[in-house]
C-alpha cells in the first residue's frame, strides 16, 4: 500500500463569502453563517458526503469544497454584488438590517423593503466557476 497521499483536488467552482472590513469578529461569523446556509439549501452539487467516525456515528454533509473569505469595503461589496447579478452567479446576501430582526420572515421582509441599488449589504456569498468568481471579488482581499 502507498504512503503517498494523492495529488490535491483542484475545483473548478468557487465558494466565496465577502464581507465587509467593518464588522465586529462577532458578526463576520454571523453572516458567514448564514450567508453559506443559503448555497448549501438551494445548491446541493455543493454539498459532499456524510461523514462517520470510527466508532460508525454518522455526522452531516459539509460542503465539498473550501469556503473562501474575503473583505472589502461597502463600495467593494456594493461592486461585487452588481458584478454577481451581471454573470446570474448564485447569490446570497446579508444586509445591515439583518442584525435588528429576530427570524427568518423579519429578515426576508427587511431585504424586500429595500430596492436593489439601496441594499446596504455588509456580506455577499457567491458561487460559480472560479474565473467568474474571481472577477466578481476583484478588489477584495483575503480575510487575514
Amino acid at each position: 500500500m502507498s504512503t503517498q497521499s494523492p495529488e490535491p483536488v483542484r475545483f473548478d467552482t468557487k465558494i466565496a463569502v465577502l464581507l465587509r472590513v467593518d464588522l465586529e469578529p462577532w458578526q463576520r461569523l454571523n453572516v458567514t453563517a448564514f450567508l453559506v446556509s443559503g448555497l448549501g439549501a438551494e445548491l446541493p452539487e455543493v454539498i459532499g458526503e456524510p461523514y462517520e467516525d470510527a466508532d460508525g456515528v454518522a455526522y452531516l454533509p459539509m460542503f465539498r469544497q473550501p469556503v473562501l473569505v474575503f473583505e472589502g469595503t461597502k463600495e467593494t461589496l456594493t461592486t461585487a454584488h452588481g458584478r454577481a447579478l451581471s454573470r446570474a452567479l448564485p447569490r446570497a446576501v446579508f444586509t445591515s438590517d439583518l442584525f435588528t430582526t429576530g427570524h427568518d420572515r423579519d429578515n426576508r421582509a427587511a431585504v424586500r423593503a429595500v430596492p436593489t441599488a439601496e441594499l446596504d449589504l455588509v456580506g455577499l456569498a457567491v458561487y460559480g466557476p472560479r474565473n467568474a468568481v474571481d472577477k466578481v471579488l476583484k478588489g477584495a482581499r483575503m480575510h487575514p
